[in-house]
């Protein structure tokens, strides 16, 4: 079944509110098995609007529209529809009193244009709103089903969860369900992600491969189209076989997961600390840890080193590093990753220098340059990036990279142990 979703409403073109309603449907759609093809977005226009559902009835089954189901003249969604069925209104008593009992509890003056919201339109369903006054509508016409979904996420997401799927299975039982699987990576650019799995990609069918780059790691979405959700598991499972054959020692997560949070986990399993020394992320890496529930138990403490004033009488990096090699360097990210670990006491910690911009940068240290160094029981080791994009884009890049390093850190460090036992054991023998 082909969807297009219309949202209405001025404010959505203006940029004033973001345009929830639309990924949130598209989600929930999807996973039952409908095929949503088309969104458009209108401002408050009846012209508009009108040329909007006629595109819209020419070329989806479902035409779901969110919004205007208000109490104010600018509330049309309903009436144009209604208008291009050809159908009257009449007032539906079971809404209006709906309406009256829900404006009493909350204290609120019933006014004359309240009423408004109790219109129906002959023949359409109504989807009944326990949260809000405007209740949700289906209508048949032709070849269409129009749905209509009050504008409020809150509201919009009840009335869908309560009536509107419920509706659906039973009117749309045969479609099956639609079903994605994410892998998220670090460490890897998407061009170069995009090569090694081109075979891969080209030869798609069901399911199919999907890459996307966002807030410094690499998405890798995997969707299934089935009968059933065991149907669709086993497919995803097969495609993800082969693409972590090829990319596996990139993936740090699934679907959920967050770099934060898994190497937060990694440092609960090993019991062990982890603190910061941050510089040019002003704070960002240590923000991101600390935002994960529970985190008080291995983020031990963090410091933000933003001058060399700083970076000297409080994470120990000596003056003549400073003079000589700048802030910007890997022997200054080394010597702050050492110093943060001694005056916090961390099993690890991580340092972040480098030039966020857009000014200060020079030829041979140019805007995006970052040193990331890591310290622990087996001494120190440096990374050089060069990052592009704004201020923004650098300081979370950088940040993403230094949780990203200090997780690889903390695998090759159990792989380094586990060698050493082995040798010993065999040595022993």
């Amino acid at each position: 079944m082909k969807v297009e979703i219309i949202t209405t409403g001025t404010e959505l073109l203006l940029g004033e509110i973001l345009n929830t309603n639309f990924t949130w449907l598209a989600q929930e759609l999807n996973l039952r098995g409908f095929d949503v093809l088309y969104q458009t977005t209108v401002g408050d226009n009846p012209v508009r609007m009108k040329e909007v559902l006629d595109i819209a009835a020419g070329r989806a089954d479902i035409v779901i529209t969110s919004g205007g189901l208000g109490p104010t003249r600018g509330d049309i969604t309903k009436e144009l529809i209604a208008e291009y069925c050809g159908l009257d209104m009449y007032m539906n008593l079971e809404v209006w009193n709906h309406i009256y009992d829900l404006l009493s509890r909350r204290n609120i003056c019933i006014a004359a244009n309240n009423e408004k919201q109790a219109l129906v339109p002959s023949g359409a369903i109504v989807l009944h709103n326990g949260v809000g006054t405007a209740p949700g509508l289906v209508l048949e016409h032709g070849d269409t089903t129009f749905v209509m979904l009050p504008g409020p996420p809150f509201e919009l997401k009840h009335v869908c969860e309560q009536e509107l799927f419920p509706y659906f299975e039973q009117r749309f039982p045969h479609l099956g369900i639609i079903k994605s699987h994410t892998l998220k990576l670090r460490g890897i650019g998407e061009s170069n992600l995009a090569e090694m799995l081109d075979d891969i990609i080209i030869n798609q069918s069901n399911p199919t491969i999907a890459l996307y780059a966002r807030h410094g790691e690499i998405l890798i979405r995997l969707t299934a189209k089935a009968s059933s959700a065991e149907e669709a598991d086993a497919l995803i499972a097969e495609m993800q076989e082969q693409v972590e054959k090829i990319v596996g020692a990139y993936v740090y997560g699934y679907d959920e997961d967050t770099l934060p949070e898994v190497l937060g986990k990694e440092l609960l399993f090993r019991k062990q600390t982890i603190a910061f020394a941050e510089s040019c992320t002003g704070g960002l890496a240590s923000s991101m840890m600390t935002d994960v529930p529970g985190s008080s138990e291995y983020v031990k403490g963090s410091i933000v080193s933003y001058t060399n004033e700083v970076k000297n009488q409080v994470t120990n990096v000596s003056k003549t590093t400073l003079s000589k090699k700048g802030a910007v360097s890997e022997e200054t990210a080394i010597e702050m990753a050492r110093g943060a670990r001694g005056v916090i006491g961390s099993d690890i910690s991580i340092s972040i220098t480098g030039l966020a911009g857009p000014g200060g940068g020079t030829r041979k240290k140019p805007v995006g340059l970052v040193y990331i160094a890591v310290a622990d029981a087996n001494g120190e080791a440096c990374r050089k990036y060069n990052f592009g994009g704004t201020r923004t884009q650098i300081k979370h890049r950088a940040a993403m990279a230094a949780l990203g390093f200090a997780l690889d850190r903390l695998k090759e460090s159990s792989q380094t142990n586990a060698e050493e036992m082995i040798h010993d054991h065999d040595a022993d023998r």
